[in-house]
């Protein structure tokens, strides 16, 4: 399912009024919503954006996709620098505790028979060499019979 984070008309004609929400992208828009994220309404001077960072924060961090409006409201209220900082901020590197290697006592050798080194035969050219193709297994028929009464 993909999310989106959207805005949902609300208010009257002529004096609109939005809700940032999280829903499907396949819903319509003033359809079912999955979370509320916060309010816009472009009617006052300036423009009154209500969001709750927590919840937008963790929408994105899952994968929701903010349309291009609300991105720009985020960007408004300085929603993409925290997650841009939140993304590029390095892990500090945990430093694992060295261990010593024990040198384990060496013992004397047993006496074994020497084995002969048996050289290798000298790679053929890919030309020289015909290629083999494998032999493809049969495989079963069905047969089916119809019976006529």
């Amino acid at each position: 399912m993909a999310v989106k984070l959207r805005l949902k008309r609300m208010g009257s004609k002529k004096r609109p009024y939005y809700r940032i929400v999280a829903a499907d992208s396949r819903s319509p828009r003033d359809g079912k919503v999955i979370e509320l994220i916060g309010t816009y309404n472009p009617i006052t001077t300036p423009a009154e954006i209500n969001i709750n960072e927590e919840l937008a924060m963790k929408w994105l961090k899952n994968g929701a996709i903010p349309t291009d409006t609300v991105r720009n409201l985020f960007k408004t209220v300085g929603l993409n620098q925290k997650l841009h900082s939140e993304k590029n901020v390095k892990k500090p590197k945990v430093e694992k505790p060295k261990v010593e290697k024990v040198e384990k006592p060496k013992t004397e050798p047993k006496a074994e028979t020497p084995k002969k080194a048996t050289p290798k035969p000298k790679a053929e050219s890919k030309a020289a060499t015909p290629k083999k193709t494998p032999a493809k297994p049969k495989t079963p028929v069905k047969k089916t019979v119809k019976e006529v009464k």
